[in-house]
């Protein structure tokens, strides 16, 4: 990280929000939650980071690598919606189509296609994903978290 999450969050504190929006650490940042558990002081680091990728995104100051992230995050969740649980082919076809129509790169298409034998051979690639029982309640997660998200 080019900046410590404790110094993000100071960076905010102080107002210094272009470096703060600018830095790479807080695309760096997985929200595997561990500054906001041990901070003393209990200062929710994670969520400092999202809401600065958020507004990163919102001011078009995220570089233009970092729209990769956020899309594979929308596609991500868009095909646990559709599904219930993951489809991993539909994920990474329309990953890969949307990297494709962003960047023009055709040949992303096909980058990963000589594993798919392989992930055949450990039953790792599911042609045929199974869909969860009642989508019913992860329709309702989703709601209650759109409900959420803008109280």
């Amino acid at each position: 990280m080019d900046v410590m999450p404790n110094q993000v969050v100071r960076l905010a504190q102080l107002g210094e929000w272009e470096k703060a929006l600018k830095s790479r650490a807080i695309w760096q940042c997985v929200g595997c939650q561990t500054c906001s558990t041990r901070c003393p002081k209990e200062v929710d680091c994670a969520g400092v980071m999202d809401a600065l990728r958020e507004a990163s995104l919102a001011r078009g100051m995220a570089a233009p690598e970092r729209y990769l992230v956020v899309s594979f995050q929308k596609i991500f969740l868009e095909n646990i919606r559709r599904n219930g649980r993951l489809n991993e082919l539909e994920l990474i076809g329309h990953f890969k189509m949307d990297v494709v129509l962003r960047t023009g790169r055709i040949p992303f298409l096909f980058k990963d296609a000589g594993l798919a034998p392989q992930l055949g051979k450990r039953k790792k690639l599911h042609l045929i994903p199974g869909k969860a029982r009642d989508r019913g309640v992860v329709e309702r997660i989703f709601e209650r978290c759109a409900s959420e998200q803008k109280a």
